[in-house]
């Protein structure tokens, strides 16, 4: 079972749906002892940095994630979800994030070559970097679809793809050890989506 993070902050409905739609069993929650008893958990979010973590400190949740990630446990933060999993974020100045991935959330602007709107919205492709886990089911250059401003840096070494934009590549996905995240929403990502989800699901 998947504990989906309900701490105020993300898009629970689709992605809910999209885990129903693959069989994997999974719950929306902040209970502390659910989370402990399930087999993996999902930190979704949707807006900026320093209030999804004060409500996720406000939660009580954040020991119950170290705890369990320190175990062992499969983690994915998806979106703003995976922007907290790094260790700061400089969005409207400069907030702890839980320190789970070694890098920084800065914003997309400055880096792009091209004069491209920001935020990244919408569909893009994958390159991928090294091999994921998550990926066993892709074959490359797959699309997935994104909504952001800000994206992890200095964390190549935990990497998994990128996606070019503006004559930059930003980051898509990164992971070290049980933790994983992508930038990208697998539950808004057709196909591709789903089989990222299903992968993730089947990790132990």
């Amino acid at each position: 079972m998947i504990a989906v993070i309900d701490y105020g902050v993300g898009n629970l409905f689709s992605l809910s749906a999209s885990l129903k739609y693959i069989g994997a069993e999974s719950v929306v929650t902040a209970d502390k002892n659910i989370i402990r008893s399930a087999s993996a958990i999902i930190l979704p979010g949707v807006g900026a940095f320093a209030d999804a973590y004060a409500k996720l400190e406000r939660s009580g949740l954040i020991p119950v994630l170290k705890s369990e990630t320190a175990d062992g446990k499969p983690m994915l933060g998806i979106c703003l979800g995976m922007q907290l999993l790094f260790d700061k974020s400089y969005e409207y100045g400069e907030h702890e994030g839980l320190g789970f991935i070694g890098g920084e959330v800065c914003p997309i602007g400055p880096d792009l070559k091209e004069k491209l709107k920001v935020p990244h919205m919408g569909w893009n492709s994958l390159e991928f970097r090294k091999p994921s886990p998550l990926f066993k089911y892709l074959s490359g250059g797959e699309y997935v679809y994104f909504v952001h401003s800000y994206y992890a840096k200095n964390c190549a070494e935990n990497v998994t793809s990128v996606c070019s934009y503006g004559g930059a590549y930003l980051t898509a996905s990164a992971e070290k050890e049980n933790v994983y995240g992508t930038q990208f929403h697998p539950e808004k990502s057709g196909a591709t989506g789903l089989k990222i989800l299903k992968a993730f699901s089947e990790l132990r």
